[in-house]
C-alpha cells in the first residue's frame, strides 16, 4: 500500500470545530508514514482516534502504519471500520483484503478486492492484487 503521498483528507482537515490537537497528531502521524516509520506512526495515530475517533482518515492512515507493522489484525480491524461506515470507500475494499490476505483468510479478501477493482477500474494495483489472490499467487508482501 502506498504510504508516501498525502491522503485528500490530510490536506483539508479539520473541518471548523474539530479537534486541533487531533489534527496535529495525525499530520505528524502521516508525516512519520511518509517517511517509513510505522511504528511512531502508529503511537500518534492512536492518540489521535482516540481524540477524535469517527475520522476516517485518522483510521485509514492507522491501518496503514499497523499493515506496514505486520498487525493485519489490528489493519482489518480499522480498514473494516471504515467499509462499514463508508461502503463506497474503494481503498478501504483494498487495504482490507489485503489485509485479510495475510490472515489467510481468502474467502472474505477476494470479495473486497473485488469490490476494490469493480469500484475503481482503472486502478492497475487494485487490479494485479485482485488476479493475484485469485490465481492463488497473492505475494502479500509485494503491493503495500
Amino acid at each position: 500500500m502506498d504510504d508516501t503521498a498525502p491522503t485528500r483528507e490530510e490536506e483539508r482537515w479539520p473541518a471548523a470545530g474539530e479537534a486541533p490537537a487531533a489534527y496535529e497528531l495525525f499530520r505528524k502521524g502521516c508525516w512519520f508514514l511518509r517517511h517509513r516509520h510505522p511504528g511512531q506512526a502508529a503511537m500518534l495515530l492512536e492518540r489521535a482516534k482516540r481524540l477524535a475517533p469517527g475520522k476516517y482518515s485518522i483510521c485509514e492512515a492507522l491501518g496503514r502504519a499497523y499493515f506496514a507493522l505486520g498487525r493485519h489484525d489490528l489493519a482489518a480491524e480499522e480498514f473494516a471500520g471504515i467499509v462499514a461506515a463508508v461502503p463506497v470507500n474503494d481503498y478501504a475494499h483494498y487495504a482490507l483484503g489485503r489485509s485479510l490476505l495475510h490472515l489467510d483468510r481468502h474467502r472474505e479478501a477476494l470479495a473486497h478486492l473485488r469490490l476494490a477493482a469493480a469500484m475503481a477500474p482503472a486502478n492497475k494495483t487494485y487490479q494485479d492484487a485482485l488476479d493475484g489472490a485469485a490465481t492463488g499467487d497473492q505475494r502479500p508482501d509485494s503491493q503495500h
